[in-house]
């Protein structure tokens, strides 16, 4: 048996029980070789999509594990423990041989198929849990560092915003190694697929708000509430994954990065990620920090409110970065109305400034400006107070074309005849425009009314 040198992680001066190193058995026959995170990575110039594809392989020690081995985790709230290791034989089981009926989706590591594992309850009962199996590709390399990463920090964290690792499954066969993760299993697919694609029901205002926060406390998490931090690294709205309630829960873990030392500024890695999402300042140096994962939040809280994806090839040429596209009115958080996702039914126009604002805050190219996670999560519980009276809140139904507002008389502060003549002018424009299908299914505005 060779084992696996998997857990480098520096002794804090605030907790000296977390040792330097975990050494975690592996049964592997027939290779003493495991793709590794090297512990100073080089920073590149250049960004693209996911990547994570340049190897870097040691020689497994040939050191044993003993049942004194020191322990990485001294506190209740790692999971490593738990983890359960399942033989390949039983997921071939779960996943009909991976039958293409079961396919969720591919990603850079490889394939994603839905099973079902015989599992404990609470009680000790054998029952059926519906899991999510993911498969590395073994017809190349990409994935091998992602797939020990997702087990590294998967394998420690616990909490209810994060996908939960059911177990792993590591096995020699003649077609090499497999490596296999498993994990629970989110009916409602990701964030991405409600906001973009054709089959789904459109999120509400308040759902979408729900989930922005949920995502956020998952960050303030990895950011804050650990012995050390984790950097995600690869925050966007695909990686949002929706549970039966639609509750938010962050998953792929294979780009995650333990922080920097206490002392230390940013960590130098290399450049990988999604484009759209990347920082610039880790795009353009290398440097990463937890203010990286802020950027991206940011982006995303605009795909929320906009409904468009951070980079569309297939709009006109200056349309296709969102960033870009939203700088012009970036400026006043008032003009949020004129880029609001049009199939949004109703929402608060209030809490979309804030909302709009707090993107921009996110946004801001210096990073040392931005705000943490635990204060975005803060102004995210302020904006999700009921509205107080005098909000607008936009109304968009199908059986009239008229936009009204009531009580102008009463709230004279709102000034409602300018907003009434802009919003107007906003949605018979975005009426006449015939080059987007959203557009012509839109519905037809019915009320802007106040509380």
């Amino acid at each position: 048996m060779k084992c696996f040198y998997l857990f480098q992680y520096q002794r804090k001066e605030n907790n000296p029980n977390i040792n330097k190193s975990k050494c975690w058995p592996y049964s592997i026959s027939g290779s003493n070789q495991a793709e590794q995170r090297s512990g100073s990575e080089k920073s590149q110039s250049t960004s693209g999509p996911r990547s994570g594809s340049e190897k870097q392989s040691q020689t497994a020690s040939d050191t044993s594990c003993s049942s004194s081995s020191p322990s990485v985790f001294p506190t209740a709230g790692y999971r490593l423990n738990e983890l359960r290791i399942f033989k390949l034989s039983e997921l071939k089981a779960a996943t009909r041989n991976f039958n293409v009926g079961n396919f969720l989706g591919e990603g850079g590591f490889g394939c994603v198929y839905r099973g079902w594992i015989r599992h404990k309850d609470a009680e000790g009962k054998d029952v059926k849990l519906e899991v999510a199996v993911k498969r590395l590709n073994t017809r190349g390399h990409q994935g091998h560092k992602e797939w020990l990463s997702e087990v590294k920090y998967l394998g420690l964290v616990n909490h209810p915003n994060l996908v939960k690792l059911e177990g792993y499954c590591v096995e020699d066969d003649a077609r090499g190694i497999q490596l296999l993760l498993v994990y629970e299993y989110m009916p409602n697919k990701s964030l991405e697929a409600h906001l973009f694609g054709t089959s789904m029901p459109v999120l509400s205002w308040e759902r979408r708000l729900q989930i922005a926060i949920g995502a956020a406390h998952g960050l303030v998490y990895l950011h804050q509430q650990l012995d050390f931090q984790i950097i995600y690294r690869d925050f966007k709205s695909s990686n949002i994954l929706l549970d039966n309630g639609f509750m938010p829960k962050l998953s792929d873990f294979g780009l995650a990065r333990e922080g920097p030392d206490v002392g230390a500024t940013h960590v130098t890695t290399e450049v990988v990620g999604t484009m759209g999402y990347a920082a610039p300042e880790y795009v353009h140096t290398g440097h990463l920090t937890s203010k990286s994962d802020v950027w991206g939040f940011g982006i995303v809280l605009l795909e929320l409110l906009t409904g468009r994806k951070a980079l569309n090839s297939s709009l006109p040429k200056n349309e296709q970065w969102l960033l870009e596209w939203a700088k012009p009115y970036m400026g006043d958080p008032r003009k949020v109305h004129k880029i609001m996702d049009p199939r949004l039914e109703e929402y608060s126009l209030q809490a979309a400034q804030k909302l709009f604002s707090l993107a921009c805050q996110c946004l801001v190219k210096n990073p040392k400006s931005r705000p943490t996670m635990n204060d975005v999560v803060s102004a995210m519980k302020q904006i999700m107070e009921p509205p107080t009276p005098g909000s607008i809140i936009i109304n968009f139904t199908s059986d009239t074309q008229e936009l009204e507002v009531r009580d102008e008389k009463d709230r004279p502060s709102l000034n409602p005849r300018e907003k009434y003549q802009s919003l107007k002018e906003e949605m018979n424009l975005k009426m006449k425009e015939s080059g987007n299908p959203v557009w012509q299914k839109l519905a037809k505005p019915k009320t802007v009314r106040t509380l």
